[in-house]
């Protein structure tokens, strides 16, 4: 074969001439395989397109017998092409019939051919297809051949997922990119969403691939490369953030990457082959994702993620793409897919809009999902590869109740979950129905429903769910979502339009709960290695009274002439509340002095929150007007369980016997002192959980707005003192093996409880 040095170029040059001529698709196929088989010298070019059943047919063929297109096709992993597209690799043989993975396609007639070059169609490391050329004498394709074909690979991948090639696929028969995918994730939220994915950093579709004047090119690739590693180098430099150890860690890795001369000089070879900048930033990044998307190593695969967004970035920096521009043409029913994001970036969008959120990564108890609840939308989480998977505008269907995520669903599905959300909905009215219903069991107990919150957007369901008050008011999540500290008139107006949107409903705050996995961006934090349980929260708060006595004399102001309510976060000894009565103290004095209107009434409690507090139970109902059982943390601490790890955080369960006697052991000591207390956390949102939590005693229970309806429903049909003598004579017996849920679900079953 002759010199290619020209001949990608010249090559390329050519496809976009045909790319821009008005020709039907097969037309257009045709003539590039020609092409590229005449820039080859190849005596066969073929392109094989991936179709939704996992078969790969021949779309377009020079060289082959033209009766096999459309016909002649191979199965996912079947043959050589089969294999190419199954391991998203190149192959590369001097006699292809030698090779064990050789099938041959007697439709075809290319038995007489031995040498053989194969590279998959690639988008976002995903296999379409694959491109393949041929001759009949032995040898190998050098490098610059194989690199030329993988470029001339990028064009087909644009044809296909512009979706082009729909008007030459056989009726019935649809392309993989448009096939329905299933993404089994954790249910964050419940609820059901029908929409359309809006990526959250979506992927910039490079529609300019081929190159005017490669020296151009080589210079744009040297300036962003330049830019974004300032970039890096300037949030290293950062001290909030060099002292944050994870963050430092994904940074540097971020710093060593861009810096990689491996992954430029890949980058200027795919230049020089007439590519773009942003074209030869999307080739190496699909390249180097195929083959790093199969490994199994945990760390491996992070590091491919991290690659992942560094290239992001630098195609960012190329196409001068603005994050701002994905709120432009926002679909009506939006469903964001992201891998990470912040509670902030949720509230970028429009509200009114979205109907889902799906997180390859995050917690159940992370802010954005606490922001999403808010906002009572479902939210999927752990959904691996979700991002990869789904365009911009894909139809899409968000399932909260079961975890699970259906990308551009089959039909029958999109009925069926259309005739779920109606049922949803007539439930949703019924639950509305009991808005006004005062929450009385059935033998007579009138329970406390509230709800928590954080944000302003919150407070409207205060009315709408019928809840009695606000049993958890969140204040960090003002700190969370602003760029700079709060001042103290900041925080007093915020907490005076609480005050004033409950309508005179009780509203408990709590004080500053921040550290750990809550990571305000402009306050400076120390790297820990377990934040979890480190300087967080009132340790925090008693390190730097000055930020704890801004935001008690902005909570004493606000409340001026009404009910304040006020709890503390985390506190471990009952030492902490005296330390902190005594703050207060000092604020009440100094506004006193100054003529400022105080409070009317002022409830001062803790949450109870870190098992040491069992061992002080007597001493803490004593000293405070309320306790508020935090039954997240207090499950995560009890257990030895990290809530944001997927794999254990599912091990033990909230109601078995251990935790339940905790609990119990809680309440009694309240009843002993006389002291109201409530639980607010994720076992107070749902009805078997929070039945059981009547079941020991509790009559004040804090969830989410959208659990009210159907706790209340639970209740309304309960008879406490029945279950509690079942439910106090299994956490007594010490031999039974019956787990409590199902005697809990036996319960209900038999007395006809929702649930």
């Amino acid at each position: 074969m002759r010199d290619l040095s020209a001949g990608p170029r010249v090559l390329l040059k050519r496809l976009r001439e045909l790319m821009a001529e008005p020709l039907e698709p097969q037309e257009r196929l045709d003539q590039i395989v020609r092409q590229i088989a005449s820039n080859m010298v190849a005596e066969v070019c073929s392109v094989y397109v991936l179709r939704a059943d996992g078969v790969l047919e021949l779309y377009a063929t020079e060289g082959l017998n033209k009766d096999a297109v459309h016909l002649a096709q191979l199965k996912m992993g079947q043959g050589l092409v089969g294999t190419i597209a199954a391991s998203a690799q190149p192959l590369n043989l001097s006699d292809a019939q030698a090779h064990p993975a050789f099938r041959y396609l007697p439709e075809t007639g290319e038995e007489i051919y031995h040498s053989f070059l194969g590279v998959p169609i690639l988008r976002a490391g995903r296999s379409l297809g694959v491109l393949v050329v041929q001759n009949k004498a032995q040898r190998n394709y050098r490098e610059d051949e194989l690199e030329a074909l993988e470029t001339t690979a990028m064009v087909l991948a644009e044809m296909i997922a512009t979706g082009e090639l729909k008007k030459i696929t056989r009726p019935g028969l649809e392309l993989d990119l448009t096939r329905a995918v299933t993404i089994d994730g954790d249910s964050y939220n419940e609820g059901i969403g029908l929409g359309y994915v809006v990526l959250h950093e979506p992927r910039i579709v490079v529609t300019n691939l081929l190159n005017e004047d490669t020296e151009t090119e080589l210079r744009r690739l040297a300036d962003a490369l330049g830019s974004l590693r300032i970039s890096i180098d300037d949030m290293l430099s950062r001290r909030e953030v060099s002292m944050e150890g994870e963050h430092r860690e994904v940074l540097e890795t971020y710093r060593m990457f861009a810096h990689d001369q491996g992954w430029v000089r890949r980058m200027e070879e795919a230049i020089h082959n007439g590519l773009t900048a942003e074209a030869a930033v999307e080739k190496v990044q699909s390249d180097t994702k195929a083959r790093m998307i199969r490994l199994t190593d945990p760390y491996l695969r992070e590091r491919m993620h991290d690659f992942d967004d560094l290239a992001n970035r630098l195609l960012r920096q190329l196409t001068g793409f603005s994050p701002h521009s994905q709120t432009e043409g926002f679909p009506a029913d939006a469903i964001v897919f992201a891998r990470a994001m912040g509670a902030a970036e949720l509230l970028d969008y429009p509200r009114a809009n979205l109907r889902g959120l799906v997180l390859e990564e995050g917690a159940v108890t992370s802010h954005v999902v606490i922001v999403a609840r808010a906002m009572g939308i479902a939210v999927v989480g752990q959904a691996a590869g979700a991002v990869a998977l789904a365009e911009n505008g894909d139809p899409v269907i968000i399932d909260g109740d079961d975890g699970k995520v259906h990308v551009r669903p089959m039909a029958d599905l999109q009925k069926a979950y259309e005739e779920k959300v109606k049922l949803r909905a007539k439930r949703q009215e019924q639950f509305r129905a009991l808005r006004d219903v005062e929450p009385i069991t059935k033998d007579g107990k009138r329970i406390t429903l509230q709800m928590n919150a954080g944000l302003l957007v919150d407070l409207p369901q205060l009315s709408e769910s019928g809840a009695d008050g606000i049993g958890l008011f969140r204040t960090e999540l003002q700190f969370m979502i602003s760029s700079t500290m709060p001042k103290g008139e900041e925080q007093e107006n915020f907490y005076r339009s609480v005050l004033r949107q409950a309508g005179g409903r009780p509203v408990t705050f709590r004080t500053l709960d921040i550290g750990g996995d809550k990571v305000v961006s402009y306050f400076r934090g120390h790297e820990e290695e377990n934040p979890a349980l480190g300087w967080r929260a009132i340790r925090l708060s008693l390190d730097r009274p000055g930020l704890l006595r801004t935001q008690l004399r902005a909570l004493l102001k606000a409340a001026a002439g009404a009910e304040l309510k006020m709890m503390l976060p985390m506190v471990t000894e009952v030492a902490e509340i005296r330390a902190v009565r005594e703050l207060l103290q000092k604020e009440v004095q100094h506004l006193s002095k100054f003529g400022h209107p105080l409070p009317k009434k002022l409830q001062f409690g803790a949450m109870l929150e870190v098992p040491a507090l069992m061992w002080q139970l007597d001493e803490l109902m004593q000293e405070v007007d309320f306790v508020s059982v935090g039954s997240n943390d207090l499950f995560q601490f009890t257990m030895a369980v990290d809530r944001g790890n997927a794999r254990v955080s599912d091990r033990f369960d909230v109601l078995g016997r251990p935790f339940l006697r905790i609990l119990r052991d809680i309440v009694r000591a309240a009843d002993r002192h006389e002291t109201p207390v409530t639980l607010c956390g994720e076992m107070a949102s749902k009805p078997l959980s929070a039945m059981a939590l009547l079941g020991i005693g509790f009559r004040s229970i804090s969830m989410s707005p959208t659990s009210i309806g159907p706790v209340k429903a639970m209740l309304l049909g309960l008879d406490v003192d029945q279950l509690g003598r079942e439910l106090h004579a299994a956490l007594d017996d010490h031999h039974s093996h019956l787990p409590l849920r199902d005697i809990l679900v036996g319960f209900a079953e038999d007395n006809n409880i929702p649930l």
